[in-house]
């Protein structure tokens, strides 16, 4: 078992608003399934080798589900290829050109990113729908304060929460018309409030899954932040099925990011939670050095479980207590080595971070056996 003891702190549930649940490919989004983390990819589709490279890289980030841009025939094209290649359900991102939904949804994307008034005549949305329904395509309604239709920016002025909303439910209706439900809906806006009070508005009107992002967050420091405060707020209020990090940085950053925020809200795990302190003039060890050379040995654990690396016996013991492995700083050039919340044994400093990979990744190996046990439990029992 984990040293985790969220599961007994009533105090730390969040209760996430009651979607229904769409497919994108095999992921579930909505309803009880897990938050999905997505991100999207910025090289050129048309070069189906490099997309899939960037594609790889989100897999092995974690991403649930990765979005590629089809601005034109050449990109459509190519992502036959990519989808079929794919490990991971790809989203299509198509704007304004009704026939790279339909070429999209023919080879073989898993979702349509697409706002259906802005695609021309109700017979192209007709027959955009009927691609998505034909190849099992769900869609994605995405509204941006950026991009609002003019007669919505003449009406309200400028963009705001009830703007946003009146264009995705006009969107929707639209669906839903069709008798179309495979949809979700995102209301960005690079404003993290703006976000925030359209989500909540948009929360209440319907119930359709929810896709979470702050958008055009900014690089990778101040975006994040921008990011952590937006999606915080709605993710902690239950708002939302799955998010997407807008950062202009690295996609893959996209990914540790959402997983970060779904994990410092106990919505999600993946990987080692290093809990750190800032370090002081009492630290035992370099304490900085030493927890980023460990987020980068640890890296490659995917296991949900915890370390904590702290500088001195103040605050040292409490939070080992709670963690899978911890290290707290002593005296004599040595700290104290805890697992599984117990104290265990004095390790000098010298050789403290080969043998704090070893624990965790030990730690690891010992969580996903027990996890495998736990899941094998049923199927021998039934037999």
């Amino acid at each position: 078992m984990s040293a985790d003891l969220s599961h007994i702190r009533p105090w730390r549930h969040i209760e996430r608003r009651k979607s229904r649940q769409i497919m994108v490919g095999a992921v579930p989004v909505g309803g009880d399934a897990p938050i999905t983390v997505q991100s999207m990819t910025n090289t050129p589709t048309s070069d189906a080798a490099a997309t899939l490279e960037q594609i790889r890289q989100l897999e092995e980030a974690g991403a649930d589900i990765v979005r590629v841009s089809c601005p034109d025939e050449a990109s459509t094209a190519a992502f036959r290829t990519i989808a079929r290649e794919s490990r991971v359900p790809l989203v299509a991102d198509i704007h304004f050109h009704y026939k790279r939904g339909i070429e999209a949804a023919e080879a073989g994307a898993a979702c349509l990113r697409i706002n259906p008034g802005n695609i021309g005549s109700a017979d192209r949305v007709r027959d955009v729908i009927q691609a998505a329904r034909d190849h099992g395509c769900s869609m994605r309604i995405g509204v941006n304060a950026g991009s609002l239709e003019k007669e919505l920016l003449e009406k309200y002025g400028e963009p705001c929460p009830e703007a946003m909303v009146e264009s995705a439910l006009n969107h929707a209706r639209i669906l839903q018309d069709h008798d179309f439900h495979e949809f979700k809906i995102s209301v960005k806006a690079s404003d993290p409030f703006l976000t925030v009070a359209a989500y909540q508005q948009l929360a209440e009107a319907i119930d359709c899954p929810l896709h979470l992002g702050v958008t055009e967050a900014g690089p990778l420091r101040s975006g994040t932040i921008k990011s952590a405060i937006g999606m915080g707020n709605m993710l902690w209020s239950g708002i939302g099925d799955t998010i997407r990090v807008s950062l202009a940085a690295d996609p893959v950053e996209e990914i540790k990011v959402g997983f970060d925020i779904l994990k410092s809200l106990g919505l999600r795990h993946r990987g080692v939670n290093i809990i750190a302190c800032p370090s002081c003039a009492r630290q035992g060890f370099n304490v900085i050095e030493t927890v980023g050379i460990l987020e980068e040995r640890l890296a490659h654990v995917t296991t949900p479980m915890s370390l904590s690396i702290i500088g001195c016996v103040v605050n040292g013991p409490g939070e080992a207590l709670y963690t899978d492995v911890g290290f707290t700083g002593g005296g004599a050039g040595s700290g104290m080595v805890y697992v599984n919340g117990k104290m265990a044994h004095k390790q000098h400093n010298d050789g403290m971070i080969d043998h704090i990979v070893e624990l965790v990744e030990a730690r690891a190996a010992e969580l996903d056996a027990a996890r495998k046990a736990a899941e094998a439990k049923p199927l021998v029992a039934a037999e």
